[in-house]
């Protein structure tokens, strides 16, 4: 995430398993009626003013991990601004959006906008009121189906105006029902904008330019295809990917009445091509009333466009056809998921941070090949992007290792991929590196995947691209600040490693920003890097990284205030508010998970720890939008008082994750926020991700059955009355009693059983800190 943090409001869903539960559907998000299409269960649209969405999680319809998703355009999207925003009550467009996160700018999109009359090509004149039947919006969306009624004004005739619309990964189906008798009915696909470039948050403010697109129609085999280079984080990293763009290829299943080029405003009618900016391009359809277009899209160029189109939904395939195979693709993973005991509000909850944590990092390769931006060639390979790292190795990637194995080998062969054509492996790669957050937690997602058994890459690449995060600084390291979203600087990897992290132990203050948040991040991916060392055998390595990882801590710990603090270079304290990413003392006091007992000693041992746990939540300062605080309510738990920590997780939960368009506290965060609730509704969290364990927490429902991809058996998570009694009397993992609140990875990753004895008071279990 960007390190102005906004609170958005949640897409919540209740999903294809909840389906399959008999649960009834919001009734103020009903379907308009139709039998054509056997939708999912609709997702509930974001909230909120500005800004306007879940950290990029807009209701979107696309299959699983999905190059493109797409949406309904109420807005123009940005840097702070995302394509949807459900307070708003036109729709302006149909966007193939690549944003992947309301922080992070839009990649080469494509828009599809449908109108009668005169083609209306500016966003401000295009938009269409959604129709409402009373207080109920004729508006659907699911993960499969989205659908809209939008009443098209009196001057073009009037009328209801239905659009549906489904999509694969890389191809978008979209079905417009236009009013009887409609007059000049058209659509209009828009290749080029103004690009804003930056938001209000930047330190450079918000400016425009005018990317340079390309349109061409054929009315003989009914295609509008295009090119479209916008990039908003062009601004950002050290990559510049000059070749990049978004190409399209639309084909019409009805024969064009009359096309057209339009360039600023300017409608050239009959024209067959156009180049340059505030480009777009339409055809009408005089006499149709049901038009159907398929809007396959590319990172490689119009013709592999076309082949994704071809390939993806033939020509021939019906609208119904396409969202039965995309939900069938969520089926494949929700369903695998059965919970028991939960509320409607609860499980509508679970299953939509399940449908969040499924959606990045995204495919970026196309028909075996694709296009990297960090040598500006097209390769042989898979690829991914969408890489929010900062936050994803807290729980995220843990989840996937888990639900999606299948997907984890080539995601970690493409950040390898990234290491060899660009030098380093992606901190926040949104098509390049952006240089945005801190640390380098590629090295923990690659340890992690390593030691618990993930396969399928190259272990030399994968170690010699960690070791280098750990030992390399970047260029220019005792001048360059690397303040946020800073422009015009090379990688900024480990900023701090040669000029006193690498002497000391710390981030000096006076040279980084976010010192005393580099300080302590770049310890863990020390922690991360000695945990792939040891696993290849590099013993003396794996001792020194392991050694820096456990003292650069507490070289910022200030033993007169009992905080981390950040320091300057001559080892001066810099002030309590200084040096943080997204927190602040209080916080990242507590975030050195790699070595928790040596932190509870600092704090004076763990009754004194568990106090000042207490004073931690009891004064407020523990904040659940922000990932640095994400383990903090388990780490009663490693102090022996598991029973408190037992509370503050249902407090944390219940705080922080409902069903409603205000649902998540803060941004989704490419499915970290979603990840947190979903192990602590299971029962247990990865508190140190590269350690393989878990620690024990709360089950939130009776009984959760789940069919890992790679197991043998289902995990049966049996706790009988844990709606209403949060704290744990007893555990048994596979038949053995646990006196420790540790579960293993290896004790769960090829299923078994759980069982938890919930009690509705405190319990001696795990708690010896207490009794």
């Amino acid at each position: 995430m960007a390190h102005v943090k906004w609170k958005l409001a949640v897409v919540s869903a209740i999903l294809t398993t909840v389906v399959q539960a008999g649960l009834d559907i919001p009734p103020a998000f009903k379907e308009p009626p139709s039998d054509e299409v056997d939708a999912v269960n609709p997702l509930i649209g974001n909230g909120g003013d500005s800004p306007n969405g879940s950290g990029g999680m807009v209701p979107s319809t696309a299959p699983p991990f999905a190059m493109t998703r797409w949406t309904a355009q109420t807005d123009q999207n940005y840097v702070s601004v995302t394509p949807y925003n459900y307070t708003h009550t036109s729709i302006h467009g149909f966007q193939g959006t690549h944003q992947p996160a309301i922080w992070m700018g839009e990649s080469g999109q494509v828009v599809v906008s449908p109108g009668l009359g005169t083609v209306k090509p500016a966003f401000e004149d295009r938009g269409l009121d959604i129709v409402y039947d009373g207080n109920e919006r004729m508006e659907a969306v699911s993960a499969n189906y989205y659908s809209v009624l939008t009443q098209t004004t009196e001057a073009d005739g009037g009328g209801v105006l239905k659009t549906e619309m489904s999509a694969t990964s890389r191809v978008g189906h979209l079905r417009f029902t236009f009013p009887a008798n409609a007059s000049s009915p058209y659509i209009f696909l828009e290749a080029t904008r103004p690009c804003t470039l930056g938001s209000p948050a930047s330190p450079t403010g918000t400016w425009l330019t005018y990317p340079s697109g390309l349109v061409n129609i054929d009315p003989v085999s009914q295609e509008i295809c295009g090119r479209n280079p916008e990039r908003q984080d062009e601004i950002l990293g050290p990559s510049p990917a000059p070749s990049f763009a978004g190409y399209f290829c639309a084909r019409f299943n009805t024969s064009f009445s009359a096309y057209g080029v339009v360039q600023n405003g300017t409608t050239s009618e009959g024209v067959v091509s156009g180049e340059g900016p505030v480009l777009g391009a339409y055809a009408a359809f005089e006499g149709a009333r049901v038009v159907d277009v398929r809007v396959g899209v590319s990172f490689i160029s119009v013709d592999q466009a076309r082949r994704n189109l071809e390939k993806e939904i033939p020509d021939g395939t019906s609208l119904e056809e396409t969202s039965k195979a995309t939900r069938e693709l969520w089926v494949e993973k929700l369903g695998r998921v059965k919970a028991e005991g939960a509320s409607a509000d609860e499980m509508a909850t679970f299953y939509t941070g399940i449908f969040h944590t499924l959606q990045y990092p995204y495919e970026q390769d196309e028909d075996g090949m694709y296009y990297s931006g960090y040598d500006d060639s097209v390769h042989e390979g898979d690829s991914y992007t969408g890489y929010s790292n900062w936050d994803t190795y807290r729980a995220e990637w843990a989840w996937l290792i888990l639900l999606a194995p299948e997907r984890v080998p080539g995601m970690v062969r493409s950040m390898l991929q990234d290491y060899v054509e660009g030098g380093w492996l992606p901190m926040w790669k949104n098509i390049v590196e952006t240089n945005i957050m801190v640390a380098t937690h590629a090295d923990s997602l690659v340890a992690e995947a390593v030691v618990k058994n993930i396969t399928g890459f190259d272990l030399d690449t994968a170690y010699a691209a960690v070791y280098k995060d750990a030992t390399v600084p970047p260029v220019d390291d005792w001048t360059i600040s690397y303040y946020d979203r800073e422009e015009g600087v090379g990688y900024e990897v480990r900023a701090g490693l040669s000029s006193v992290y690498d002497e000391t132990g710390w981030v000096a203050n006076d040279i980084h920003s976010e010192s005393a948040s580099r300080t302590l991040d770049y310890a863990y991916d020390d922690w991360a890097v000695a945990a792939l060392a040891d696993f290849l055998g590099h013993t003396e390595n794996a001792s020194f990284f392991r050694a820096r990882s456990q003292s650069a801590p507490f070289t910022i710990f200030n033993n007169d205030t009992g905080f981390m603090e950040a320091r300057d270079a001559n080892g001066s304290w810099a002030g309590q508010d200084q040096g943080w990413t997204e927190g602040d003392m209080w916080a990242y006091t507590f975030d050195v998970i790699q070595d928790v007992p040596r932190l509870v000693e600092h704090r004076g041992g763990n009754t004194s720890f568990v106090a000042f746990l207490d004073e931690h939540f009891d004064g407020g300062h523990n904040d659940h939008t922000n990932e640095p605080s994400h383990h903090i309510p388990y780490l009663y738990a490693l102090a022996g008082a598991a029973s408190k920590g037992q509370e503050r997780i249902r407090e944390v939960a219940a705080a922080n994750y409902n069903s409603t368009v205000d649902g998540l506290s803060g941004n989704e965060d490419c499915g970290q926020m979603s990840a947190w609730y979903i192990f602590s509704a299971l029962g247990f969290y990865p508190v140190d991700p590269v350690s393989a364990t878990y620690v024990v927490g709360t089950p939130f429902y009776d009984k959760v059955t789940i069919s890992f991809p790679d197991a043998s058996q289902p995990l049966v998570i049996s706790a009988p009355g844990a709606p209403t009694k949060p704290y744990v009397k007893s555990l048994t993992v596979n038949g053995e009693a646990l006196s420790q609140p540790i579960i293993t990875h290896q004790q769960i990753a090829n299923g078994g059983e759980i069982v938890f004895e919930m009690s509705d008071t405190p319990q001696e279990w795990a708690s010896a800190t207490l009794y």
